[in-house]
């Protein structure tokens, strides 16, 4: 073991509930990698709105408790376990998933989920890559089908997953339509790929996306709150359209009758599903993305370890999202 000391600051969830259940504790042992994992020093994590789901006990995959949340990790390898040759102590990279959690000084992960991070990003901007780009490009092609020159609303765009959809979705030749809640929001989209933005606190804004799309309609929308909106999602489709379900909060009620007129599907989005052969697929798109410039995550509210409780109680209740939030180690 490289590291120092054999314990570290990490949060632990003891019970489900509030975010006052995320403790932290200063006397965790730092894991050990096993074969085929690594072991990461960590400088920053990503939050996600999937991790206070979890932690209040309501989202269908419930870990055993205790545990640390956190999957999108930045950092440099510390340590690495049997049969692993792709890295070594000392690298730069970002994860998708860990075993240990995030939350933490120090994380393990199975290397297979682990990946270089460019030198043209920092760790801040390392922490916004994994499940925001992977789900926004997998709803985008791998489930979405879509093809340059469709057209493409992201509905609530000025979030991690949703400026990580208008990038990608700019870069491949679709036509991007974006909703922030904020004036700030609005900006931010249209600086990061989106043709067009929307305030979706307007009461007449559905409406202005008509105007925009034309009675054509639009073809995929990327939708991260269907609880609200995905009755009115499906008013704005095209013939054969698709509403991407990447984000839900509760019950919504919809008439079935939408989708026969148009012949159009309402699809959910699941990274968790995703193949080994599709995960690959994503991390080279992505990393190509990187390479290009085109690809550049967009860091909004950071917060030190010791106010996660904030940091899980503002990504749910925030007036509107300006990029990907993060813990700072």
């Amino acid at each position: 073991m490289a590291a120092t000391s054999r314990v570290m600051r990490a949060i632990r969830v003891f019970e489900f509930g509030g975010p006052e259940v995320l403790k932290l504790q200063s006397d965790v042992l730092i894991p050990v990698p096993k074969e085929n994992q690594v072991l990461i020093k960590v400088h920053a994590c990503g939050v996600n709105p999937v991790e206070t789901y979890i932690r209040s006990g309501t989202y269908a995959r419930k870990p055993a408790l205790p545990y640390t949340p956190g999957s999108d990790v930045s950092g440099v390898i510390e340590g690495v376990g049997e049969h692993v040759t792709a890295f070594k102590k000392g690298d730069r990279v970002f994860t998708l998933e860990t075993v240990s959690g995030g939350y933490a000084e120090y994380a393990l992960a199975a290397a297979n989920r682990v990946f270089p991070l460019p030198d043209k990003l920092d760790f801040r901007q390392g922490a916004a890559l994994g499940v925001p780009y992977f789900t926004a490009y997998r709803a985008l092609f791998q489930k979405g089908c879509a093809k340059a020159g469709e057209s493409v609303l992201v509905h609530g765009a000025s979030g991690g997953v949703g400026l990580a959809a208008c990038q990608i979705a700019r870069a491949c030749g679709l036509k991007v339509l974006g909703t922030a809640g904020t004036e700030e929001g609005m900006n931010v989209i249209l600086r990061n790929g989106a043709h067009q933005a929307f305030n979706h606190r307007d009461p007449n804004y559905i409406e202005r996306i008509k105007e925009c799309t034309g009675p054509g309609g639009v073809d995929i929308i990327i939708e991260m709150l269907s609880n609200v909106n995905l009755d009115a999602d499906l008013q704005l489709l095209a013939h054969a359209g698709r509403v991407m379900v990447v984000g839900c909060r509760g019950r919504i009620e919809i008439n079935p009758r939408d989708t026969m007129s148009k012949e159009s599907s309402i699809i959910g989005v699941s990274l968790f599903l995703a193949t080994e052969e599709e995960r690959r697929e994503c991390a080279t798109a992505l990393l190509d993305g990187i390479e290009a410039g085109w690809l550049k995550p967009i860091v909004g509210s950071e917060y030190p370890l010791e106010k996660v409780a904030k940091a899980h109680e503002d990504i749910i209740c925030s007036s509107g999202a300006r990029g990907k939030m993060v813990l700072l180690l």
